[in-house]
């Protein structure tokens, strides 16, 4: 929750103050930080804070993924689909995530081709798993993050613009902690009674 992310820093306290008005709406958020500031804590909190908080947390690391498993890994597959396809099919993290919040870490890590299916997602609220042949309905939120320059990417022609565009709904930008020295006291502290309890519980 909100309550997790430490720092009273004017430029924390803005970005939790956006986030939680922005955590009622139902249009994607876009998450801009750079790694380390602590992007997957908001959309964590975003997720409690919104009216699905009953439902389930999801989270990617979209660029952790090469393309072909990501896909499958998104949409889920069918029996058959593929060498190795698990017998009965899988299905993927939107079907898990139905009903919650799906979690798109290092979005501009993603494939041309994915781009348009989670493009159509967006627009349809439906799936299809690989090598399948039947529409599935999905209910599912995004909130997505990227470390780079994502109005960048659109210029050079490797992130679809309207992609982009539907993702930008809702931008906000997560301060790294160089920019808000006065709160690494306050995560200091927070790191020892982690350590402490962690050593505590050791014993």
């Amino acid at each position: 929750g909100f309550e997790d992310v430490i720092g009273e820093s004017d430029a924390i306290q803005k970005a939790k103050e956006v986030l939680r008005r922005m955590a009622v709406s139902e249009s994607p958020i876009l998450l801009i930080g750079e790694t380390g500031t602590g992007k997957e804590l908001f959309a964590h909190a975003v997720h409690r804070a919104s009216r699905r908080r009953n439902g389930p947390f999801v989270a990617i690391n979209v660029a952790a993924f090469p393309e072909n498993l990501l896909e499958s890994e998104l949409f889920g597959y069918e029996e058959g689909a593929f060498t190795g396809a698990r017998k009965g099919g899988k299905p993927g993290l939107f079907e898990f995530a139905h009903g919650g919040t799906l979690f798109l870490d290092e979005v501009e890590g993603m494939s041309p081709a994915l781009q348009v299916k989670l493009l159509r997602v967006l627009q349809e609220r439906e799936i299809m798993r690989v090598g399948g042949t039947s529409i599935i309905p999905i209910d599912v939120r995004i909130v997505a993050a990227t470390n780079e320059a994502l109005e960048r990417k659109v210029r050079e022609g490797t992130f679809r613009r309207d992609l982009y565009y539907r993702l930008n709904t809702l931008p906000v930008l997560i301060p790294p902690l160089r920019e808000r020295p006065g709160d690494i006291p306050a995560l200091v502290d927070a790191i020892l009674d982690d350590l402490s309890r962690k050593l505590h519980r050791s014993f």
